[in-house]
């Protein structure tokens, strides 16, 4: 699995970053390390990484793949070393990293993050996991917006996972959801999947409810700023809250959209959002592309 190596790269990384030195592991740090990972899930993992960028904490770039990390953060060379460069450009106040909500989907763990990286944002992180190390990750990230419409932040609200065993179907209503409606254009069907009743809407430009949705698609088309959804490219899902990943454009801009639902009583009844324009290939740092 590569831990002992990976661990070394570790320390090297953050060396680099904090600007102080950092002694090479020894077999006692390493197999301390190595144990340490085996009882963490990966959602722990994940977890652990992204703080790090706040913490400073060396050890969880040892959940990284040091042979295989496929980047599609389209500002990040690809493999560890990519990462390592980015945290380089760390700012002299550093970085703040909290997650505020985290799920697995078998392989796959997806975060929830406020950040202050380059500035405010917020983020969702998709990371894949083989043989417990991390070894591919995509994400989205957007300025972060204080107060949304109806008085919300971008990323409040209920952080656990229920209904567990309703994965399999919740995930289905928002593929259904998202495929029909948003690719297919089937506005007038919309009712069908949100709550009528209840739904809190977090989009920085959109207030609460189906009628508040509706409103500020309709306004946005009358000032000729369509969004538009082309492709659904990945659904993960943990009991209630389901995320799907999609690819359009926005205001005739190629835009990547993930989109986080929460679901009651077979309607979608929260949504978080983060929308981010893809850069031309041209300013690309990796070949992997963004989805």
């Amino acid at each position: 699995m590569h831990l002992a190596s990976s661990t070394f790269v570790c320390c090297l990384l953050a060396a680099a970053c904090s600007g102080h030195r950092s002694a090479p592991p020894n077999s006692t740090t390493t197999t301390a390390a190595n144990q340490k990972a085996n009882t963490m899930t990966n959602r722990d993992k994940v977890v652990a990484l992204l703080e790090s960028l706040e913490t400073g904490a060396g050890e969880p770039v040892a959940f990284i793949n040091p042979n295989k990390y496929i980047q599609h953060n389209l500002g990040a060379a690809d493999g560890l070393a990519g990462f390592g460069a980015l945290l380089a450009q760390k700012p002299p106040q550093g970085f703040r990293a909290k997650v505020v909500r985290a799920f697995e989907d078998g392989d796959f763990v997806f975060a929830h993050t406020e950040y202050d990286f380059f500035g405010p944002k917020i983020g969702f992180d998709i990371f894949r996991f083989e043989n417990g190390l991390i070894v591919e990750h995509w994400d989205n990230l957007q300025t972060t917006v204080a107060r949304t419409p109806s008085g919300h932040t971008m990323i409040d609200g209920p952080v656990a996972a229920s209904d567990l065993d309703k994965t399999g179907s919740n995930k289905e209503l928002v593929r259904t959801f998202v495929n029909d409606v948003l690719v297919g254009e089937a506005y007038g069907r919309i009712g069908e999947f949100i709550s009528a009743t209840e739904y809190t809407q977090h989009n920085p430009l959109v207030p609460d409810g189906l009628q508040g949705l509706t409103k500020t698609l309709g306004d946005l088309a009358a000032q000729g700023v369509f969004m538009k959804y082309t492709k659904l490219h990945q659904l993960l899902g943990s009991g209630n809250f389901v995320l799907a990943v999609s690819e359009g454009n926005f205001g005739g801009k190629a835009t990547s959209y993930y989109d986080l639902f929460r679901v009651a009583g077979g309607k979608l009844v929260e949504h978080w959002d983060v929308i981010e324009e893809i850069p031309a290939k041209a300013d690309w740092k990796n070949q992997n592309g963004k989805f």
